[in-house]
């Protein structure tokens, strides 16, 4: 990790990035890597499958400490809808081992998880392997800060604690803990 990466606090937010939408997909579980190779492999093969995908849009992801959002910028460079994942819905981010210009964020969008597909995976194309990291390092300060806010109201309101998990490894990392167990980050 560089000195940089492992700068990113709460107070650096928040912190926007311009990437393409790659899409979204359902996942089959609520953390892991595991869980977003699978979307992030159906949706790269529809894109390359699909000449008219190439010209994924353009959006500025934003980081803060509400959580994630996402505004599609259009080619007359007006802002589109925003869509807002916040922090209480995202249940994991991590940059793609295989892809490395890829993050991915799982989302709960039923908590009760009773819909056919309650956890989606949400991917975006980086302009680079660094703009990948410091998203997730990014998204990994929000953790941070939400995970702090909710032990304190846990321990006030005796409620149990809630689980995030963000995937802090290297791509190569990943890779060579495959066939171990994941851990939290």
């Amino acid at each position: 990790m560089s000195d940089q990466e492992s700068l990113i606090t709460i107070n650096d937010l928040p912190m926007s990035f311009t990437v393409k939408y790659l899409g979204s997909h359902e996942a089959k579980g609520l953390w892991g890597i595991k869980y977003t190779r699978r979307p992030v492999d159906i949706l790269i093969s529809l894109t390359k499958n699909n000449p008219s995908a190439y010209n994924l849009p353009l959006v500025n992801a934003q980081v803060s400490e509400e959580g994630f959002s996402i505004t599609e910028i259009t080619k007359e460079g007006i802002q589109g809808e925003v869509n807002k994942f916040p922090v209480e819905i995202i249940s994991y981010g991590v940059q793609d081992l295989v892809y490395t210009r890829v993050f991915s964020i799982i989302t709960v969008q039923d908590q009760s998880l009773k819909c056919a597909t309650p956890f989606m995976c949400h991917s975006f194309v980086c302009d680079s392997r660094d703009q990948a990291r410091r998203l997730t390092y990014a998204l990994a300060a929000v953790f941070q800060d939400y995970g702090r806010k909710i032990k304190e109201e846990a321990k006030a309101t005796g409620m149990p604690i809630k689980r995030l998990t963000i995937d802090l490894r290297t791509p190569e990392e990943q890779a060579e803990g495959l066939d171990e167990k994941e851990t939290d980050a």
